[in-house]
This record gives structure tokens, sequence and C-alpha cells, in this order.
């Protein structure tokens, strides 16, 4: 073999899966049709977001690359939902559109194991049983071990604007012809999708007195646990609201015979959770108006993103759309909006590996899957990097639960449920997202990097410290009584409570609302010693805060494990079963579920015909 891994495109999955596969001593070619965008942000240059900046740090704390790279030349850092609880808070980060690649270009370039090749892949070598390899279109031909397709939005794309149709990829680029065609040909399901980006608006055309500011957090945050440096919000830059208004929305319904979307021209089903500015004033007819952000894309350019305002409308109809926003009057546009239809994979075809069912050898990653975001992508190619790693290793694979991370509840969600649009992760798909937390990501994650061996001796040693300072504070607090003594009498009247009665475990007071562990530990000398760092100190408060809730979350989700642990024989045959529908028997076949926890949650599914595949299993298992 020429390689152990071949990854093809050089997206944000791509790149994951290759510095995986690297990292973890495979000899690693990463394809790309243009190694200059590799890592491009076609749409907005930003990272992070609901639920999205959560998957970074879990990124991170498996020792993927996403997250360092966010860390590095952001123009503005953001905590959100910091009036809710710690289950949905998560980070956000205005990235440089330009410096933001770079850094994963450099990165990708001086990796050891890791070669990059400019070309286009237009085929797989393969035989009856497994895939080997790939073709470029120059006729060159590359072996390995594996190959992860993680070709994003380029199968077969074109773009939309109007009437328009042009064959091309994101940002301009050329799109992957010949590919997906191929993968048909060998009897791999793929479908339609659409996704979209807003226009770009050249910065001093716009009125930004008529706009109100949207600055970063204080504070010192960062999406990797290993970030020591930290840019000051003084030195961010800041981002604007502005909302459409009825003479907006006017223009649209006047010309929804010339959007692309409207008009017939797309075919693919394009995101519920991101929807086109002509969708949202259809869908919401009785909103007067849609909040716009108005966000920087870069240091060195004078672009700023439209968030929001995505279309596919012509460019002529662009410009009255654009012209009648608040401060918009002279704006000048540097790039219009365009819709972008192309090829993805059936969600049936893969399973929890990420490596097609049909085609042992080859795995997808990114947008292929049928999702949307970078920070989605980005999960799914280290997901499949280690698990093609693993497999060469001859190792057992990795499948993260759902209790364990938003990865493990997105390739569930893929594989189990499917999608018929690009699926995007909100912290709403996750029951247990009290466990999944943006600030415990390297508690649940760590020990899982560093097994699979991704996270080095200097980083785990600085992890494991942190833990041990974690459960040593919580120790204390846990079995230290604060008595009534002044300044504790003082501190707590300050906050509006009544005088103690007692002694008062320190655990229980901090569990009160204003209580801060900062001021907790002055009146009790053993935590003094004890050095912890910002994020840690509001780790501790969360899970003394919540102890109830997370006690009862991790209840159930052991609850929910017994039936993950129940694994479904890989050649059970679904049609011969008894006592079981029809339909949940198409669905079982389908799906082809690893464990009985897996199948429950397959739509169509019921109780009753869980019962009984675990009666048929047993069955199964005594005559095998």
């Amino acid at each position: 073999m020429d390689y152990n891994v071949i990854v093809v495109g050089g997206g944000h999955a791509g790149l994951e899966a290759a510095f995986a596969s690297a990292h973890m001593g495979m000899k690693t070619l990463l394809v790309s049709i243009n190694i200059k965008m590799m890592g491009n942000m076609p749409c907005n240059p930003s990272i992070g977001g609901s639920a999205k900046g959560i998957v970074v740090r879990e990124i991170d704390a498996l020792g993927g690359m996403m997250g360092i790279a966010a860390d590095h030349h952001y123009l503005q850092m953001k905590m959100l939902n910091t009036g809710k609880g710690p289950g949905v808070q998560c980070l956000r980060a205005q990235q440089d559109k330009l410096e933001y690649p770079k850094y994963l270009q450099d990165l990708a370039l001086n990796t050891p194991n890791l070669e990059v090749k400019e070309g286009s892949v237009v085929s797989l070598i393969h035989d009856e049983h497994k895939v080997f390899g790939v073709k470029l279109q120059s006729g060159e031909e590359y072996t390995s071990d594996a190959v992860i397709l993680s070709t994003g939005t380029y199968m077969e794309s074109y773009i939309f604007r109007g009437h328009k149709k042009i064959q091309q990829g994101p940002d301009g680029e050329k799109p992957s012809l010949g590919l997906s065609p191929y993968l048909r040909s060998m009897g791999i399901e793929t479908y339609r999708l659409k996704t979209g980006t807003p226009p770009r608006i050249r910065r001093d055309s716009i009125d930004f007195s008529k706009a109100s500011v949207e600055p970063g957090s204080r504070g010192n945050y960062a999406f990797s646990f290993m970030t020591k440096e930290f840019i000051p919000v003084e030195k961010q830059e800041p981002c604007y609201l502005i909302y459409t208004n009825e003479n907006t929305h006017q223009i649209i319904r006047d010309h929804l015979d010339e959007t692309a979307l409207y008009s017939g021209n797309i075919v693919g089903v394009g995101p519920r959770y991101c929807p086109s500015i002509e969708s949202k004033i259809i869908t919401f007819k009785d909103k007067t108006r849609h909040q716009l952000f108005l966000e920087p894309e870069s240091r060195y350019t004078d672009s700023i993103y439209v968030q929001g305002f995505s279309t596919s409308m012509s460019e002529e109809v662009q410009d009255l759309m654009i012209k009648s926003l608040p401060g918009f009057e002279n704006a000048v546009v540097l790039k219009y909006a365009y819709a972008i239809e192309y090829d993805a994979i059936k969600t049936t075809e893969y399973g929890p590996t990420l490596e097609l069912k049909k085609w042992p050898g080859l795995y997808i990653a990114g947008q292929i899957c049928g999702t949307s975001g970078y920070e989605e992508a980005a999960g799914l190619g280290l997901m499949a990097g280690i698990n093609a790693s693993l497999k060469i290793q001859g190792k057992e694979p990795l499948i993260l639960r759902r209790d364990q991370s938003y990865i493990g509840v997105m390739i569930d969600d893929l594989v189990t449920k499917g999608t018929e649009e690009p699926y995007r992760l909100l912290s709403s798909r996750a029951e247990y997202r009290l466990l999944l937390r943006h600030d415990n990501a390297d508690l649940r994650l760590t020990d899982i990097g560093r097994e699979v061996g991704l996270i080095s001796d200097e980083r785990y040693e600085y992890f494991t410290s942190k833990r041990n300072n974690i459960n040593k504070v919580t120790e204390i607090l846990e079995s230290t009584y604060v008595g009534k003594r002044k300044e504790v009498e003082e501190y707590l009247a300050s906050l509006g409570f009544n005088e103690l009665k007692g002694g008062v475990l320190a655990s229980e007071l901090l569990k009160r609302p204003g209580v801060r562990y900062t001021e907790l530990a002055k009146f009790i000398p053993e935590l003094k010693d004890i050095e912890l760092d910002e994020q840690t100190i509001d780790e501790i408060e969360v899970i003394e805060k919540y102890e109830g809730y997370i006690v009862k979350q991790k209840r159930d989700a052991l609850n929910s494990q017994k039936l993950e642990e129940l694994v479904i024989p890989t050649d059970i045959i679904y049609k011969d079963m008894n006592g079981i529908r029809l339909e949940a028997r198409e669905k079982l076949e389908k799906v082809r579920p690893l464990t009985v926890g897996q199948a429950s949650r397959i739509s169509g599914v019921n109780p009753s015909d869980i019962s009984m595949l675990i009666l048929n299993i047993k069955k199964w298992k005594r005559h095998e």
C-alpha cells in the first residue's frame, strides 16, 4: 500500500480526519482540489454557537485541532446563553476568514506522517469486497488501507442566483465531478441537499449608526483547554445588529418567482434551522421583522457578512433587498448571495463508525454525511480518522454514547433516525445535555483521546492535575462545615440570606444563588493552597450547584446504557422474526442497528417491537 489512510477533501472534516490519522501514526495522504482553500469558510467565518461550541470543545478534548485553530486570531469571542442554565451555555467566535485557514494549511503542510496533494478524485480503487485506493482526474492512482471521503458541498455542485445555474463549488471554486456518479455505480445511494450564503457588503458603505453594537464577552474564554493567551474584549472587533422591515419583505414577496428556491430550479432540501430570508418571510408571515447580524470577515479586508440574509434571488433583486435595510441605503456589494446544491450519501449507507456498510475500508465525514456546519463536519472528520486508524491497528472502534458527547448524539441521530435535510446539532437533540456541558468536555473525553493516541504526555499531565484539583476541592467542600462566624454571616447577609442557625456544609452553601467559590474559599483554610484557573472554578460551581440534576441525568443515562449493552448479532435476519410488525422489521433491516438501545431510537420501531426483538435475539443466540 502507498498509504495507510487517504483523505479526500481538505475542508474541516478532511483536515480533522487527516490530522487524527497522522497523529495516530498512520501514513496519511490528503487530496484537495485547491490546497490554498483548505480550511476555507465559504459561509460565515465563525466557529461555535448553540451546541456547536460544545462540539468544538469535545473535538479539542479528544485531541482534534479545530479548537486550537479557533483560538488563534479570532475577531470576537462570545459566551452565549449566559442567562440560561449551564447545559446550554457555549462559545461562539467570529474568525478571521484569511487567518483561520492559513493556520490550518500551515499545520497540514508541516504535520509528520501527513502528505498533501492537489488534485480531484474521480473514482475509487476496489475489488468486490473492499475499497483500497483512489484514482485522480490526472490518471494518478494511490492505494491505501482506508479511504475517507470528506467532499463537503463540492460533489456535482451547482450554485444558483435567480434563474442562473452554474456548475461551481462554494466560493467560486471548481466542483468535484465524476466521483458521485462513480459512487452510485458501486450501489451507494446519494441524494441532493442544498445550503446557501448571504451577501458580503463593503464596510465603509454601511451606516453603522443605524445599527446596535454587539460586543464580545468579558472574561478569558477559549475553545481549547490548553489555550493560555486571550484577546482582551477591548481589542476584539464589534459586531452589529439590525432588522429587516416591511419594505424588505414586500420586495421579496414581489419577486418570489425570481428566486431559485421557489422557481423549481433547486431540487435539494435545505436546512430547516438556517433558512433563506425568503423562506422566513413565507413561513413566518406574522413576523414584521427578522434580525440580521453584521459581522466582519477579516482584519485584512473590508468585507461585512450579513448573517440571516441568505438568499438565492437574482443579483438585481438582491440589490433592492439590500438597499431596503437600515444603514444600507448606499451599500456596495462585494459578493452576492447564492444557494448551492450538491450530492450527499444517504444515512442508511453508513454505520456508527462512519464506515460504509457495503464497502469496508471506505469512510465518510462532514457534509457528505448529510450534515451542515463546520463544527459538525470537524467532529465527524475526527471520528472517521480515529476509526479508520483503529481498524488498521486491529483495535476496537470508538463509538461515543449519547450521554458522553454531542458528537455521539449527532452520529447516533444520523445512523439511527436519518435525515432528509442538512442535519444541524441543537442542544434540544441531547437528552442528557446537563452532562454534556461546555465546561466538562475534557473530563468526559480526554481519557478517551489519550487511549486512542491523540493526547500527548504533557497535555495528559496537565489534565490529570486539573481533575485531581477538582476532586480534591469537591471532597473538601462536601466534608467541611462552615460555622457561625462573623465574616461568613456578613457575606451571606450581603447576598440577602438570613443568619445561619448552625454549621452548614460548604457544598450546601455554594448551592445558594449568588454564592461564589472564590468568596467561600476565603473561609476554608484547606482550599487556599489549591490553585485553580477561572474556568475550573466555574466548573466546580456548576458541579455543586446542579448536583441533584446531574445525579438524576447520570442515573437515567445508566438505565439507558443497559439497552446499549445488548448487542444485536450482525448476521441476524429480521424478516423471519415473530411478533415484530412488518414496518419495524423493514426499518431494522435498513438501519441494521448494532445494539437494542440503537434499535429503540429508530423511527417506526415501538416498545412492543423492542420487547419482541430482545426475545428473538435470545432465541437466535441459542441456535447459533
